[in-house]
């Protein structure tokens, strides 16, 4: 069915998009504004929303990546990353993140200069859509702010359309003191217009000027967007930095109520013009106020884990999982039709945000300490009374998992794959940073080429020097990549391992992390156990309440577990998956299923 005034479907969509634009704008002739709306979308179907089970299963996890991340040289980027994604990933990776790839000015891509276009040095569309016939394709969309040299910042310096009115102007009696940002950069920057000098907005950057959506014609603008994307192929859209989008002086200008509706909105667009696109809210902030974009199952269908990264850190640093256990238990399943993004690493840092009513003071300086001596570098915001507090810590996965908190030893690979194996383990969907799979260290040079602590983790691999040590059995570019991959293809088996599968955590010895899931049909239990510590631990199987009728295995090492009175001395950095149901398993090294 496609859109049209003649279908049932638009009287529907339209009454919805009236309802929402009325609280957004309640002096606007939202009735026009609707009707174009619902006209930005004349090919796409309007067949209603899917079920849950239909948009992802346990066979899902992400790849997130730079088009750049991997570079040959007289290749475009998407092209090379193709070739990788061909060779090394295969089907074990269902969705491919391709960072923004639009012509930018800054912030590695997040200044975005046109929204409709391919960075040359990327490819085109056609090498995205290459991408995106054999994994689901996932793109941002930067909402809160554009480059200051786009075309609609350029109109609007010069009070031409479109443009003009399309950016935050604060005024100079504006209570701004209760703002929130993540960055300790002024807020405002004076620019010099046509209609005289202005002050703007600038949440991130003076190179990112924030996007006025108290005026429809922005929204207006991200409808068409949405709707080019979808027509490329695009089906999961990261909503980056969706919490400030929208401004009111004398407020926080953080998590408004127009900006929950503007999300609802755009779950209401995508839900009827191309069921199965899933909408994904970033939101880098304390763990409480990133649950709010699940709203009632009518805002994000996933939200991003943030608290999950710093709190497994902390964990493997000191050895002791009982601030990761405490927020895991009071952690709420996921709404229905709804689900995590579970993420241990990103081109960002690693969020500090998450941790605050998490982790302690004392226990995040002890944390912080141990990143810096193991290369980490930390990015500061600045707090409402004008204070500095540290954003997140700048650092490579691999090299956080160095050592831990009594210094380097020789347990990283091991540690870093508990890391990795933990995540997959947990409700949601696990998402892996490209420089995670290839265990790829600190870029120092980066750090010295750009000024930015962020360039630390944002290393771009030489092609054939990447090749080399893929090929090579003895690298640990290999090692990583090739374990990774033998437990994804066990997890994608596993009913238990759903994004909406029962969770409960397990309350065992500190050093041990362990949670319970079982499958919908609750034909399949896995106990994950994981040895967050540098020593051997015993586990007593009594703990975990086998069912004595079932006889139970080691998924991750294909091995069948003794009596139920019996124990398992668990190795440092072990990870367990312990099921009643032995399918997927494979021995080490092997890369694909019996």
């Amino acid at each position: 069915m496609t859109m049209g005034s003649t279908y049932p479907a638009d009287s529907i969509l339209l009454g919805k998009l009236n309802e929402h634009l009325a609280r957004l704008y309640p002096q606007n002739d939202n009735v026009s504004l609707a009707r174009a709306i619902s006209d930005c979308f004349p090919r796409l179907a309007t067949t209603g929303q899917p079920p849950a089970a239909d948009l992802w299963t346990q066979a899902d996890s992400i790849l997130i990546t730079y088009g750049d991340s991997i570079q040959s040289p007289g290749q475009p980027g998407l092209q090379t990353l193709y070739q990788f994604l061909d060779k090394h990933v295969e089907n074990d990776i269902s969705t491919v993140h391709v960072l923004p790839f639009c012509p930018y000015s800054s912030d590695d891509g997040f200044a975005v200069i046109d929204y409709l276009a391919v960075a040359p040095r990327l490819g085109n569309w056609r090498d995205l859509s290459q991408i995106g016939a054999r994994w689901k394709l996932m793109a941002d969309l930067v909402l809160n702010h554009v480059s200051s040299q786009s075309a609609w910042f350029d109109n609007y310096v010069h009070g031409l359309k479109p443009g003009s009115g399309y950016f935050c102007e604060a005024a100079v009696d504006d209570d701004l003191s209760r703002v929130v940002r993540p960055r300790t950069s002024p807020l405002l920057r004076p620019t010099a217009t046509a209609g005289g000098l202005k002050y703007l907005w600038c949440t991130f950057s003076h190179d990112q000027i924030d996007l006025n959506f108290a005026n429809p014609a922005v929204l207006l603008e991200f409808i068409k967007i949405i709707a080019f994307y979808l027509d490329k192929g695009v089906r999961l859209f990261r909503l980056d930095a969706i919490g400030y989008l929208w401004k009111q002086p004398g407020t926080t200008c953080i998590h408004l109520p127009q900006t929950h509706e503007m999300v609802r909105l755009l779950r209401t667009v995508v839900d009827h013009v191309a069921p199965g696109t899933v909408l994904i809210t970033e939101t880098n902030v304390p763990n409480h106020e990133n649950l709010s974009y699940f709203g009632n199952c009518n805002e994000a269908h996933v939200i991003y884990n943030f608290s999950l990264a710093p709190l497994v850190v902390h964990a493997l640093l000191t050895g002791s999982c009982q601030y990761l256990q405490r927020w895991m238990m009071s952690m709420p399943p996921a709404p229905l039709n709804c689900t995590y993004l579970n993420f241990t690493a990103s081109h960002d840092g690693i969020g500090m945000r998450p941790a605050e009513g998490l982790l302690s003071d004392e226990e995040q300086i002890q944390m912080l300490n141990a990143m810096h001596r193991f290369g980490g570098r930390f990015s500061s915001r600045r707090t409402a009374d004008g204070s500095e507090k540290i954003y997140e810590v700048n650092i490579s996965l691999f090299d956080a998992c160095r050592g831990t908190v009594a210094g380097a030893d020789e347990y990283q690979v091991s540690r870093f794959l508990c890391s990795q194996t933990l995540m997959m383990g947990v409700e949601g969907i696990p998402a892996f940073y490209i420089h995670s799979l290839l265990a790829t260290p600190n870029d120092e040079l980066a750090v010295q080429r750009t000024g930015m602590p962020r360039s630390i983790n944002r290393h771009s691999w030489d092609a054939e020097r990447l090749w080399r040590l893929l090929s090579d059995p003895d690298s640990i570019q290999r090692q990583v990549l090739s374990e990774l991959r033998r437990r994804l293809q066990i997890r994608c088996q596993q009913p238990a391992f759903h994004p909406s599968a029962t969770q409960f955590t397990l309350h065992l010895d500190d050093r041990l992390f362990g949670f319970w899931r079982q499958s919908s049909d609750r034909r399949q239990s896995i106990f994950a156990i994981h040895n967050v510590s540098d020593q051997p631990q015993t586990l007593p199987l009594s703990q975990l309440n086998l069912i004595s009728t079932d006889a139970w295995h080691d998924l991750l090492a294909g091995t069948t577990l003794p009596a139920e009175d019996g124990s398992l001395v668990v190795a440092p950095y072990q990870c367990l998956w312990i099921s009643n149901r032995q399918q997927g398993t494979m021995a080490k090294g092997q890369t694909t299923v019996d």
